[in-house]
């Protein structure tokens, strides 16, 4: 009965008191305002301001009370307040600087604008086509280390993974990587890949950048040779005070709780083959090639290592303002992996699998990147810049592999030595990029400006030494019954980019009536030299009745013969390539009373060729390809009110082929041989984009969009017959027909107290149709050729791509738990009817965790892959032909390959002064 009477007693307090709710803001931009203490002068009643800056305070018995609101560097409120029982008051508050304290506010401020959530918001809000921000803020926050792993947080947007299953290329839209380019500060920048031109986006540390801008359509005056969507890394810049920021963490990786890391001494391997170093006349001999790549340890690897900086000041009276930040990662990663290969027959029965490979990577990543930016404003109407930026990434890797021969309705690894191989290959690469823009502004009227920029960039990828030493048998000897000796390989390539480009752009503002048109018209002229070196040489065991662990028991004691002592560098991986773009625009924007109407056109005109060097016997083979695209776009944008937009575009767009596809090489890998494509032709692209915007606030969104893109000869890569040697399989570009892609992308960001929600879906379908080849048997039991044709989606273009990351943010303390999701997909194509690749769906989850120390110091963790998610790829097929084969667990589907990566942890510190 006590207890009752009391329940009763409290419910009935509770039903007198009054709630005093409301929401903070900044006076100069109208932000919410974050951690801003709200608190009953005398009383225990007090709250902080959540990520949307509103407050509640409830519960308050009737009466008088001084209500104070404050916030470092701001002027405290303090207010008189009167509530009545079962009253609920809303007092909203906007917040001005301190005079005391204005400067230092203006020093924290103007260091974080750039990068602040709501100023991503306001570009997007304003922004003249369909556009993307991840802020600075949110990438510092998030969970991800790589440029890589922070685009795959935006909608639309799912990544290709490396083999530690970190992010490496950004398929955008479900358009594969190649349809799609990289930006630095608005200028396109070269590729370090040794094949294609697009970047691998893990090269980038994502702590230089000031945000992440993804655009989904192009206006004239961009370059238009993206399908899928231009990616813009904006880096910090020069704040208006000094600033110095510094971070430093460490971590580890599961993967090595359970296995040893296995390495070498990667610095010390010959950058340059024995035929650079002494000539195209100079005949190799065992004693050229170093031990080092086949002397390897076991060992726990050290925990990871991270760190960087930023600084940044004006001079000379605000004139002149510098920038210099620099990152450090040098991280152990790897996975353990199961492929399986496999030989395709008759229809009736499917692929059959031959070979279980067991991999285990293991990989030393060491990635740094530097950038400076100098800016001086002559005056107010004139400003030059020079930035200048270096990434390098160098990747050392050992795989090491255990091959078991398959038996069709039974498995058994012990049945003799021919069913055993061991394979160890070990590989350093090294990629960079250098650029170096010098810019200019001039407002030489009130209503002409011209911009320019003068570019200089390179990107480098070396691949020395990469050594593969092949063992069969049960590691016994090398020519056991039923077995023949495989040769060993050491191989060296190296490519270069090399980029000069001018742009220059013309702004002439008039009006037309009352009516604001703003005219725009400029070029573009690059330069584009690649050079590429390849070199292979053939190593055969001197002893080849040798024992394992009689005669060696490590591979750096293994004698060997070279098979090939001036290497195979007369070969179409030695050539160089060039591409020389001309490109001009012209454009007009108009803003009639709540429209604005952008359109125009663009031209581009491209020569790309390639000479193959270092032929024997024969001239350098020679090709080129010359074209020229007329490009048009129109954008409107309906603003139905200050906060809503309503948006459509259409542009056209191209996709050229790489420098390397259209060379005419042949080259054999390990379970294919590839081959280049001289006729492979440009793709190109007409595109069409709905969406409607809803900005409630500086930081809340939703935005829901529809796209579709018509594709003329898209650009794919499949697995085929060798139309000269019949039963061998190709892998190789070629264009297949035309491709419809659609989608519908949704947005939604909201934050409440103190917790927040981004998230966003994108629904794709994408349908190409090209011819399969299929085998059937006829009546008389043979197998016979067919051609079928067969439509299926684009290659890597996943139906259903979904993120959702859920924020706390409380008295110093930050957190998130983030989740992504990429539907299946295709990771192959096969020429063979119903032999596509698919890749699994993929979930990730990630969370990561901050807390203030004081005003200048904060302690931070992140955790990747909490799920411990495998990467899967298989076959679609009904048949029973691989039962009792192990792994193969999954009715209708074919196992290929699965990758398992394990979790990573981060522990950190960042501080600020």
């Amino acid at each position: 009965m006590y207890r009752f009477l009391l329940f009763i007693t409290l419910c009935s307090f509770s039903s007198w008191a009054g709630t005093i709710r409301g929401k903070v803001t900044e006076l100069a931009s109208g932000e919410p305002v974050t951690g801003a203490v709200v608190r009953l002068v005398n009383t225990s009643f007090h709250d902080v301001s959540g990520l949307d800056g509103s407050y509640t305070l409830k519960n308050i018995p009737a009466g008088t009370y001084q209500l104070t609101i404050s916030f470092i560097t701001y002027q405290t409120i303090t207010k008189e307040i009167r509530i009545s029982e079962n009253e609920t008051l809303t007092f909203d508050t906007v917040l001005t600087p301190s005079e005391k304290q204005n400067l230092q506010e203006v020093i924290v401020r103007t260091g974080r604008e750039g990068a602040s959530d709501q100023t991503a918001r306001h570009l997007e809000r304003s922004a003249d086509q369909v556009l993307n921000i991840v802020s600075g803020r949110a990438i510092q926050l998030s969970p991800d280390l790589t440029v890589a792993n922070v685009i795959q947080r935006v909608s639309g947007v799912s990544v290709e993974r490396n083999s530690n299953g970190d992010g490496q290329y950004a398929i955008v839209r479900g358009m594969d990587k190649r349809y799609n380019y990289t930006l630095v500060n608005g200028v396109k920048i070269p590729s370090p890949d040794n094949r294609y031109r697009y970047v691998p986006l893990d090269i980038f540390p994502s702590d230089l950048l000031d945000r992440l801008e993804v655009y989904k359509a192009l206006t004239p005056s961009m370059e238009g040779d993206a399908i899928g969507g231009a990616v813009n890394l904006v880096m910090k810049d020069a704040p208006s005070q000094r600033v110095l920021t510094a971070h430093i963490s460490t971590g580890y990786s599961e993967l090595f709780m359970n296995r040893p890391f296995l390495s070498y001494d990667w610095k010390s391997v010959n950058l340059k083959s024995p035929y650079e170093l002494k000539g195209n006349q100079y005949n190799a001999t065992a004693a050229d090639f170093s031990k080092v790549t086949s002397t390897y340890t076991r060992q726990s690897p050290p925990p990871n290592l991270l760190g960087g900086f930023s600084w940044g000041d004006r001079f000379l009276n605000q004139k002149l303002g510098i920038i210099i930040a620099g990152s450090y990662q040098n991280t152990y990663r790897g996975s353990n992996s199961l492929f399986f290969d496999s030989e395709t027959v008759d229809t009736q029965r499917g692929v059959t699998l031959t070979k279980l490979n067991e991999r285990q990577y293991s990989e030393q990543q060491q990635r740094y990147g530097l950038h400076t930016k100098v800016d001086y404003r002559l005056n107010g109407r004139n400003k030059v810049s020079l930035y200048t930026a270096l990434i390098h990434l160098t990747n050392s890797q050992i795989r090491n592999v255990k091959s078991t021969q398959l038996t069709i309705g039974g498995y058994d690894p012990e049945a003799g030595n021919a069913t055993l191989g061991y394979s160890t290959r070990s590989r350093v690469t090294r990629q960079q990029i250098f650029t170096n823009t010098l810019q200019g502004k001039h407002q030489l009227s009130d209503s002409f400006d011209i911009d320019w920029s003068a570019v200089y960039s390179t990107a480098q990828n070396q691949q020395p030494d990469q050594t593969q030493i092949p063992l069969l048998g049960e590691r016994k000897n090398f020519t056991e019954r039923r077995t023949t000796v495989q040769d060993a390989y050491r191989r060296w390539e190296h490519n270069s980019d090399t980029d000069l480009a001018g742009y220059l752009n013309l702004t002439y503002r008039s009006r037309f009536g009352n009516t604001p048109v703003e005219w725009k018209a400029g070029g573009l002229y690059r330069t584009k030299d690649r050079s590429n070196f390849y070199n292979n040489y053939q190593l055969r065991p001197s002893n080849l009745l040798g024992v394992y662990e009689e005669d060696f028991t490590s591979y750096d004691q293994i004698n060997w013969t070279i098979q090939n002592p001036r290497g195979s560098v007369g070969s179409a991986l030695t050539y160089d390539a060039s591409e020389n773009t001309t490109s001009g625009y012209v454009q007009a924007k108009v803003t009639p009373l709540n429209w604005e109407i952008l359109g125009g056109v663009r031209v581009e005109h491209t020569n790309q060729g390639y000479e193959l060097k270092n032929q024997i016997g024969e001239d350098r083979p020679t090709g080129n390809q010359v074209y020229t695209d007329v490009l048009p776009s129109l954008h409107v944008k309906y603003k139905s009110n200050a906060q809503t937009n309503w948006r459509a575009s259409y542009f056209r767009s191209l996709n050229r082929p790489g420098y390397f596809e259209i060379v005419p090489y042949n080259v054999v890998l390990e379970e294919y041989q590839e081959r280049g494509n001289p006729d492979l032709k440009r793709a190109i692209a007409d595109n069409i984009d709905v969406r409607y915007e809803h900005f409630p606030n500086a930081t809340d969104q939703f935005m829901v969009g529809l796209f579709y893109k018509y594709i003329q000869n898209p650009i794919e890569y499949t697995l085929q017959r060798d139309p000269v040697r019949g039963q061998s399989i190709i892998y190789t570009p070629g264009n297949f027909g035309n491709a419809h892609n659609t989608g519908l992308e949704l947005d939604y960001i909201r934050y409440f107290r103190q917790f927040g929600i981004k998230a966003n879906y994108t629904y794709t379908l994408s349908r190409i149709t090209s011819a399969k080849f299929m085998r059937i048997r006829n009546e008389n039991g043979d197998l016979e050729p067919r051609y079928v044709d067969q439509t299926r989606p684009l290659y890597g273009q996943s139906a259903h791509i979904a993120n959702l990351t859920v924020l706390y943010k409380n008295r110093g303390w930050d957190a998130q738990l983030a989740g992504s999701y990429t539907g299946e997909r295709i990771n192959t194509v096969s020429q063979f009817l119903d032999n596509d690749l698919w890749q699994k769906g993929f979930l990730q989850m990630d969370a990561s965790l901050e807390k203030a120390i004081g005003s200048k110091l904060v302690l931070f963790a992140k955790a990747n892959n909490l799920l411990n998610t495998p990467l899967e790829v298989y076959i679609k097929n009904t048949e029973a032909v691989n039962q009792g084969l192990p792994h193969q667990t999954e009715a209708g589907k074919t196992l290929i390959r699965r990758d398992y990566y394990q979790r990573s942890y981060l522990l950190g510190l960042r501080f600020k002064l």
